[in-house]
């Protein structure tokens, strides 16, 4: 698959191809389900935790006498069945992360970038840089490339850390490394755009 490379006023400047083994498989569902499931399970911090009954300050005091009253023969205030009492079966903090396998997530990132291609959502940038980090510059770059509002994800071949803090404060933009790329956050954009030294990286994805 072959699409224009842009420089950063827009211009076209050339062509480059995807790689085929990448951009034209046919995209599995699954494995991008899977992928996107683990990555969001792995989000979450799990320190979540609420005190049973062991864990709550009350009295050891039995709080009637054992017959006679014809209700039941409560012990303790630290029941869970008493207001302020523990909580039965409450949440403890735990590791969320579920294992994949690296042949599914290689295949689930693939099949996320082939939908993008085939979605025609992939432009490819001649190079990005920055003497300094600025956000004002990396506006003007979306804007000349017709991005301006748009949800976009950015591909470089190695970290720059201009590009990254330039990017930083925009909500709709992401600065990412090859190596760093994940489905998520490729079906989370809604534009992709690769640094053309990135593309020839992208087949060892």
């Amino acid at each position: 698959m072959e699409i224009a490379v842009l420089n950063s006023k827009g211009v076209e400047t050339g062509k480059v191809t995807l790689p085929e083994a990448v951009f034209g498989i046919e995209p599995n569902d699954h494995a991008i389900y899977l992928d996107v499931k683990a990555y969001l399970a792995a989000q979450r911090q799990g320190t979540h935790k609420a005190k049973e009954r062991a864990e709550i300050a009350g009295s050891t005091r039995k709080l009637k006498k054992q017959k006679g009253t014809g209700t039941a023969r409560s012990g303790s205030i630290k029941s869970p069945v008493f207001r302020g009492g523990g909580r039965i079966f409450g949440p403890r903090p735990r590791d969320y992360r579920q294992s994949l396998n690296k042949k599914v997530k290689q295949l689930a990132r693939r099949s996320a970038l082939a939908y993008k291609a085939q979605e025609s959502n992939v432009i490819a940038l001649e190079g990005l840089s920055f003497d300094a980090p600025q956000t004002k510059a990396f506006k003007e770059v979306l804007a000349n490339l017709n991005l301006t509002g748009v949800k976009t994800l950015v591909v470089l071949a190695e970290q720059n850390e201009n590009v990254y803090k330039s990017a930083r404060n925009l909500a709709k933009a992401n600065v990412v490394v090859v190596n760093s790329l994940n489905t998520y956050d490729i079906l989370h954009a809604d534009k992709l755009v690769l640094a053309q030294d990135a593309v020839e990286k992208l087949s060892n994805l």
